[in-house]
């Protein structure tokens, strides 16, 4: 999208000056709360969805009726992922074991394969292009599973001393991972070595202290990472490496991965010293950045942003791939960012909030499909399956 097609975006959906956008409602599963959705890339507009009623759905948004339901698990799916490079199967996590099936074998697929590494029930799982399956639990833990040999490849472990709530891959670094936890941790790892390449801790006194003029009204929630998304390699030109960060206090933050991991010899003035040269900037929710504070943006509720828990992140796939970025959270809003601009080293550049809609329950997941039109697929503690049409 482009910056007038993003104002004719913002325009149509305001709700100032129109009605409440209404979505399109799929349904499929049978009982309890949409936990997760993705959305397929290699056939636009086909979005695969699970549930507490342990029950994934395929749907094609060119169509209202559900395509596929199975019966994949007796408890509730907390996770679900396509395979990269065959999108016919997909994996869950259901408590403490992982599962694949091939949506072609229809409702009555049986698993190809079960993986039981995790002792804890697992939150989020991720694969990686290379064939690694990433299964982050309530013990802190995370398991690296090697797919293609079917065996455990690794445990992180350590780095969050409370729930890990949230894994993914880094596209470009194939040996990468990063993790956010209930500790408020974001952590980097290694996978192949089984070690951190950095932490940050959204708890800790210089971060809350550098954040306090944003996130006053959020203080009695501490800043649990809840979700974690990772930009696709080479959007917006490849001018940006980006993971964003859903935060329990409210805010969202954007990181920008290649500073982070750079060695720190290459970094210039630690962190705290740069904080400490201006009282105001992006680190305190301005969304604004200058030369030297380009690496962090910090999006709360002075900005339009969430005035609860945010649960989920995603960036856009429609459009110019990566341009937004989307939150859902626990005060039943969804918002759309402009968010590349505060990384931007012109004078007086914002994030824009581009939209903002209420959703009127408490968001769990969400994703952007990419179809002819500008899909948003919302998951929230109801049993129905949410579009919200940008076009």
């Amino acid at each position: 999208m482009s910056e007038t097609e993003s104002a004719a975006v913002a325009a149509a959906l305001d709700p100032a000056a129109t009605a409440e956008p209404k979505p399109r409602r799929l349904r499929g599963h049978k009982k309890g709360a949409v936990t997760c959705c993705v959305a397929s890339s290699a056939r636009p507009g086909v979005v695969a969805s699970s549930g507490e009623d342990g029950c994934l759905c395929w749907f094609d948004l060119r169509t209202k009726d559900v395509l596929l339901t199975m019966e994949a698990a007796n408890k509730p799916i907390s996770s679900i992922c396509f395979k990269p490079g065959n999108e016919d199967c997909v994996y869950i996590s259901a408590g403490n074991e992982i599962l694949s099936f091939d949506v072609r074998m229809g409702a009555q697929s049986k698993p190809l394969e079960t993986y039981n590494y995790n002792r804890d029930e697992i939150n989020q799982i991720a694969v990686s292009s290379k064939g690694f399956l990433a299964a982050a639990d309530d013990s802190g833990d995370v398991k690296i599973v090697n797919t293609i040999q079917k065996c455990l490849y690794k445990r992180l472990r350590e780095a969050h001393t409370s729930i890990c709530s949230s894994v993914q891959f880094i596209p470009w670094r194939p040996w990468t991972a990063i993790t956010g936890g209930l500790d408020s941790k974001l952590v980097a790892w290694d996978f192949s070595k089984g070690r951190t390449l950095f932490s940050i801790d959204y708890g800790s006194p210089e971060l809350q202290n550098g954040n306090s003029s944003g996130s006053a009204g959020q203080c009695f929630n501490p800043a649990f990472v809840h979700s974690v998304a990772v930009s696709e390699e080479g959007i917006l030109g490849g001018l940006y490496k980006v993971c964003a960060v859903a935060r329990g206090d409210g805010a969202v933050d954007v990181i920008d991965l290649e500073y982070e991991l750079a060695p720190a010899k290459s970094k210039g003035p630690p962190r705290a010293a740069i904080s400490k040269k201006s009282s105001k900037g992006a680190e305190l929710g301005d969304g604004s950045c200058n030369q030297s504070q380009a690496k962090r943006i910090h999006l709360d509720y002075t900005m339009g942003g969430h005035t609860a828990a945010v649960s989920c992140v995603a960036f856009s796939v429609f459009g110019e791939k990566g341009k937004f970025l989307v939150s859902g959270g626990n005060d039943a809003s969804v918002k759309l960012w402009d968010w590349s601009k505060g990384f931007s080293s012109e004078t007086n550049s914002k994030v824009e909030l581009v939209l903002n809609i209420d959703v009127k329950k408490k968001v769990n997941w969400l994703c952007t499909a990419p179809t002819d039109s500008d899909n948003l697929i919302v998951c929230d503690t109801s049993k129905v399956v949410k579009v919200y049409n940008f076009r």
